[in-house]
């Protein structure tokens, strides 16, 4: 952002696919808020606790203390009218009103950054961070490397054959993959996959 004047808020959003870094560029702007001595709350949603409970953690293993919240609301809950950062991870796991919550700080005064994936397993918009953006002051969109052919990667590929929308995983899970080698289907069960399914339903039987 270019140079703010006077008591007004803002909201940058980091957005991208799996494995692009968004979790350790916002982890990079709250310590250097830190740094510049401002008060800083950071929150992340109960439903990731891939690495942590209490931190935000990279997949290059940068972590950061954070607040967890099961509900959007609770981040105004829990706000210390003092801070002048916040800051909000997988923001894909919270609910469509994290757009307004957003607002409401930045109209407060607060600078609001959050990070999250903007498609999701089948390139689809993402919500709430598709509506997020178009609010947004700054808009950061990061690109991994695809894991096929090296290109840069815009799309997450889900490796398992799960068709929920929300299915919380890292590596063995998921992976970059750029537009030609991206595959937006559900995989196709293997073998294996289709054994325990048949022993499972014997089992039922």
């Amino acid at each position: 952002m270019d140079i703010v004047k006077g008591n007004m808020g803002w909201i940058e959003v980091v957005c991208g696919p799996m494995f692009s870094g968004k979790s350790e560029e916002l982890i990079r702007r709250l310590r250097r808020a830190q740094i510049a001595r401002q008060r800083v709350q950071i929150f992340k949603p109960t439903l990731d606790q891939r690495y942590s409970n209490a931190e935000i953690v990279s997949h290059s293993e940068a972590r950061i203390p954070a607040d967890i919240v099961s509900r959007t609301s609770e981040i105004l809950d829990k706000l210390d009218p003092r801070t002048e950062v916040v800051g909000i991870d997988e923001a894909q796991f919270l609910s469509g009103d994290l757009v307004s919550v957003a607002q409401k700080l930045a109209d407060m005064g607060k600078r609001v950054i959050v990070a999250g994936l903007d498609t999701d397993f089948l390139g689809r918009p993402f919500e709430p961070v598709p509506q997020l953006m178009t609010v947004a002051e700054e808009v950061t969109k990061l690109l991994a490397i695809c894991v096929r052919c090296g290109n840069p990667a815009k799309h997450t590929q889900r490796l398992t054959t799960s068709e929920e929308l929300i299915v919380v995983g890292a590596r063995g899970t998921y992976e970059a993959r750029c537009r030609r080698c991206f595959e937006p289907v559900a995989p196709q069960p293997t073998l294996f996959e289709k054994q325990k399914t048949a022993e499972k339903q014997k089992t039922k039987a």
